[in-house]
């Protein structure tokens, strides 16, 4: 998205800059400022940053002006989880907002295991199976089981492919949040493992989040449990994000009786959400 390509902060207000139009502007286009703000609230919000903004002074303070996106947040629902956290800059706030998404591909298994590359596929490898417990997400109808041995898969994500630009990611570095869901089976124990890893354009690592491994012992509740990390002020440099999770039985059972996974989520997101 070109908006992402945009290095400068739109933090003039309206009112405060009416002074920095020049006369010739004014000469062109006479309607007031509110009633311009009123017309770029009407319009799609791409042709309003990579079009509106270009054609003159005037257009560019009130295409960038906190009050215009302020008020497009409000009126499309896009609300502050803590209201006292106020953004530094309406407009990053709206973009990422309305760009976020799960970049992890097929997280639930309804492909099979398209779009996972399969690392470890011990004991009787990798397998897909309905959830023995309803998992809190009422969509989630399938989960990845593991084996008596090590079963790991991974994802690659090209932020730039995604979308995030290499001058967006250094300049703001939003905040990365991931999340998995995982589960044993009550009649056996199991281990889980995840690692997410931070990566630069030659997949060198620059930040990781890589937590102790989670044993479960055998006559467990086989409860879902969820683990979340958000990554921020990691620095210039990241274009990659490799995901990889899994574990096995411990007990080394013939079949598919190690730990269960789910429902991954890797998000670009601001700060405030």
């Amino acid at each position: 998205m070109g908006v992402f390509q945009s290095t400068e902060s739109p933090s003039l207000r309206i009112k405060s800059s009416e002074e920095k139009i020049s006369s010739t502007d004014e000469d062109m286009f006479p309607l007031p400022l509110e009633i311009l703000e009123e017309i770029f609230l009407n319009l799609p919000r791409n042709q309003v940053v990579l079009t509106c903004r270009l054609v003159c002074s005037r257009w560019k303070v009130v295409a960038d002006s906190e009050s215009l996106w302020k008020e497009r947040c409000r009126r499309e629902g896009l609300h502050l989880r803590d209201g006292s956290r106020i953004p530094e800059d309406w407009r990053l706030f709206y973009f990422l907002c309305k760009k976020r998404r799960n970049l992890i591909k097929n997280p639930k298994g309804d492909r099979k295991m398209e779009d996972w590359v399969i690392q470890e596929n011990g004991g009787d490898g990798w397998k897909l199976e309905k959830p023995m417990v309803p998992h809190p997400n009422k969509t989630v109808l399938k989960n990845f089981v593991t084996s008596y041995g090590m079963c790991r898969k991974v994802q690659l994500i090209d932020l730039v492919k995604e979308g995030y630009s290499p001058v967006f990611m250094d300049t703001f570095q939003p905040h990365i949040k991931i999340s998995d869901w995982y589960a044993p089976r009550s009649d056996c124990g199991s281990q889980y493992d995840i690692c997410v890893e931070l990566l630069d354009e030659k997949k060198n690592r620059i930040q990781a989040f890589a937590p102790e491994t989670v044993v479960f012992e055998q006559w467990n509740n086989r409860k879902w449990n969820q683990v979340t990390h958000v990554f921020q002020n990691y620095g210039p440099g990241v274009r990659f994000v490799r995901f990889t999770h899994g574990g096995k039985d411990t007990q080394f059972w013939a079949g598919w009786y190690g730990i269960r996974v789910t429902d991954s989520c890797v998000e670009i997101c601001p700060a405030e959400c």
